[in-house]
């Protein structure tokens, strides 16, 4: 019989976003910050995220959350984050989800008004409550973002096929371009699927080539993480805003997008569009929507946001990796399908 490795996970997903929650068979990661275990998760470990984000296990567009030790000294957990190219910096979608699997797993304690607690993320300590349904059980999750800013306004970005466009890009625990579809002659709601995606893409790359952002806090936030293609709905209208965000190597999320939604608000703060305390609906491809409001300024024009969701359970696993199986390490077939003749 072919010796087995095994590692078990939870399955969640918040707004229609999937979040695999690590939580058995995983190395000990080495360093004495969370970026420190990040990098050696991706220089020595990286075989975990494939075997569980890629297929046969996994899909194009599956998520992560790889539980760690906390180095922050109020923090309840801390976690790495995991796509189907790498790893985040921040997620929104799958910190709503974690807030209710930590009061499920004992890690916080739900009282009737909820509960807090420090999640400890790459991009720095986020505060998340839990709130309380009126049966006593976990319910809407919300988070208050690191700080967050907007890097580039009507920047230049020559992209194939569609020419010069004028973009922005804003921080949210990651760094997204953001601009309205119409402005790449599609529609949000029209233009075919696959047509977004493959403009979106298009837009990540020729952003990542032509603009450089970097974070004042440090060298691993610096990198453009993808693409929010926005509706036409006015920052300052209570209407809903759709949006589709296209994140690291071309993944499509199908939530609104925490970190984006975070992105989105601190961008219309930097424009004058958007005032403290004014609630914002967003929705996703799912549907689903996330409520999000900036809570203050500070001095050097970030802004904290908060954002609301719910997350739910979808199961659990256990998955094994056989000795000898050639595809051990999962197969990403977006990257490999073509040129291997």
């Amino acid at each position: 019989m072919a010796e087995k490795t095994a590692y078990t996970v939870v399955d969640m997903h918040t707004a229609g976003e999937p979040v695999r929650i690590f939580t058995g068979g995983l190395p000990e990661l080495a360093g004495e910050t969370l970026l420190d275990r990040r990098r050696d998760a991706m220089d020595h470990h990286d075989h975990v995220r494939r075997r569980l984000m890629l297929e046969p296990r996994g899909h194009a567009d599956m998520y992560g959350v790889w539980p760690t030790r906390a180095s922050h000294p109020d923090a309840a957990m801390a976690v790495l984050f995991t796509h189907n190219e790498g790893y985040s910096t921040m997620c929104g979608h799958a910190t709503i989800a974690l807030g209710r699997y930590a009061v499920d797993q004992g890690l916080v304690t739900l009282g009737p008004d909820g509960a807090d607690f420090v999640l400890e993320c790459p991009c720095g300590p986020v505060t998340v409550h839990v709130h309380a349904d009126a049966d006593g059980a976990p319910g809407d999750v919300s988070f208050d973002s690191v700080p967050a800013f907007a890097s580039h306004l009507d920047a230049d970005v020559t992209v194939p096929e569609y020419g010069r466009i004028a973009v922005d890009v804003a921080y949210g625990g990651a760094f997204y371009v953001i601009v309205p579809a119409s402005r790449l002659g599609l529609d949000l709601f029209a233009t075919p699927y696959e047509q977004l995606l493959h403009a979106a893409r298009a837009m990540t790359a020729a952003a990542r080539e032509q603009l450089s952002v970097s974070h004042p806090d440090a060298d691993d936030l610096g990198f453009i993480y993808g693409t929010i293609l926005t509706d036409d709905v006015p920052p300052s209208s209570e209407a809903p805003s759709h949006n589709v965000c296209i994140f690291g190597g071309g993944q499509v999320d199908r939530s609104p997008t925490g970190s984006g939604v975070t992105a989105r608000l601190a961008l219309a703060h930097a424009r004058g569009l958007i005032e403290p305390g004014q609630i914002r609906t967003f929705r996703g491809i799912a549907g689903v929507d996330f409520t999000a409001a900036v809570r203050g300024a500070a001095a050097d024009g970030s802004v904290v946001v908060t954002v609301s969701g719910r997350g739910h359970y979808v199961g659990e696993a256990r998955f094994v990796v056989e000795a000898g199986d050639p595809l051990a390490d999962g197969v990403a077939l977006p990257d490999e399908l073509w040129g291997r003749r």
